[in-house]
């Protein structure tokens, strides 16, 4: 995630924090301050929110554990004002899969939520909610940590999908329909509640409606997310490949390649040495090849040699992950070392608005 920084590596995840959680802490330190009238308050809610998100990165290891069994790796765990997010490389599919690793955060914070009542009442330490000028004593921290931590466990099982309750929605009823269909649903009751939270916060608390935002957001991608890999599930490489590309030598100067744009549908263009594929030059490697070394410089000097390439034959579910994944929207499809065709994300878009429109289309006349 951009403007994230790398904290270290917990149980062989990557943990980051976005820069705006540093804007969180100084409105956090502003807002204990107004609270207690101290500078020790201001500290202590510092502290208390730091701990929180220590919290939240054992919430989100959770999930990251659980899914590890599964064989699903996390990229990474990312602090953002708004909670933490486990970047897994693939959302389950099988539905008592799914369950296992969403309900693992919310145990974890259960756990942490228990184990911070009883060293309250090991100390005989009152675990009532503290007062805004008590929580500066070790006693009153704990108590206060403990409170927000139980409100988070409480509002992270609410069926707002995408968060935790709302995959815990899909997941229930993806064991009783397709998976399709329990996304759309649970994606629809995500949406009401993020309407909900933003018209409460604008009259109560403007927080809940970032929160808001966020579950709009986030369940119209998972939506979107669950409707491509449906669109994508039984279809190889070669069903949606462009078989006409032009291809690039590397020899060949970034004036002609801007022709070559200029003149036809392409963007992106592989580069070919005989029968060897060596390189992509993409569209925006060719616009700054332009304008850092002129239309007379070689497309070898500026294409990209690192790049994905996929088979006919693969599913093209896979490819277009790793497409997803690189700088360049271009992929090129070899078999024996020999250029096939290229995959971009342009046709592939192409080819699912086609495939729901069919899909559509079956449906309203199957529903006469």
């Amino acid at each position: 995630m951009r403007w994230s920084w790398r904290l270290g590596r917990v149980r062989g995840v990557e943990v980051r924090v976005h820069a705006t959680f540093v804007l969180l802490l100084a409105w956090l330190a502003v807002i204990y301050y107004q609270e207690t009238g101290t500078g020790a308050g201001a500290v202590a809610g510092i502290i208390i929110t730091i701990a929180l998100f220590a919290s939240v990165v054992l919430h989100e290891l959770g999930h990251a554990l659980v899914a590890r069994r599964f064989g699903i790796a996390t990229s990474d765990i990312t602090l953002l004002p708004i909670g933490g997010v486990a970047r897994l490389e693939r959302i389950p599919q099988e539905p008592k899969q799914e369950l296992a690793v969403t309900l693992a955060g919310p145990a974890v914070t259960l756990v942490i939520v228990l184990f911070l009542y009883g060293a309250l009442r090991a100390f005989s330490v009152s675990a009532a909610i503290p007062a805004a000028n008590n929580f500066t004593s070790v006693g009153g921290a704990v108590a206060q940590l403990m409170w927000i931590n139980l409100s988070l466990l409480v509002f992270n099982l609410l069926p707002a999908f995408p968060i935790d309750g709302g995959r815990v929605l899909r997941a229930a009823l993806a064991l009783r329909m397709d998976h399709a269909r329990a996304t759309e649903i649970a994606a629809r009751v995500g949406r009401g509640f993020a309407l909900l939270f933003g018209l409460v916060g604008i009259f109560f608390n403007p927080w809940l409606v970032l929160i808001a935002l966020f579950i709009w957001l986030g369940a119209a991608a998972e939506s979107s997310m669950e409707q491509l890999r449906t669109s994508l599930a039984g279809v190889s490489v070669d069903q949606v490949m462009i078989r006409d590309a032009h291809a690039l030598s590397p020899t060949d100067t970034l004036g002609t390649a801007l022709q070559s744009a200029l003149s036809g549908f392409q963007h992106d263009f592989v580069v070919v040495d005989g029968d060897r594929v060596v390189g992509l030059l993409s569209h925006q490697a060719l616009l700054a090849g332009l304008a850092n070394k002129g239309s007379s410089a070689r497309v070898d000097e500026t294409m990209e040699k690192a790049f994905a390439s996929a088979a006919p034959n693969e599913p093209l579910e896979g490819a277009v992950e790793r497409l997803q994944e690189s700088r360049v929207r271009t992929m090129p499809v070899l078999s024996g070392g020999k250029l096939r065709g290229l995959l971009t994300l342009d046709n592939i878009s192409e080819f699912v608005l086609m495939a729901s429109a069919i899909r559509g289309g079956k449906a309203a006349t199957a529903a006469r």
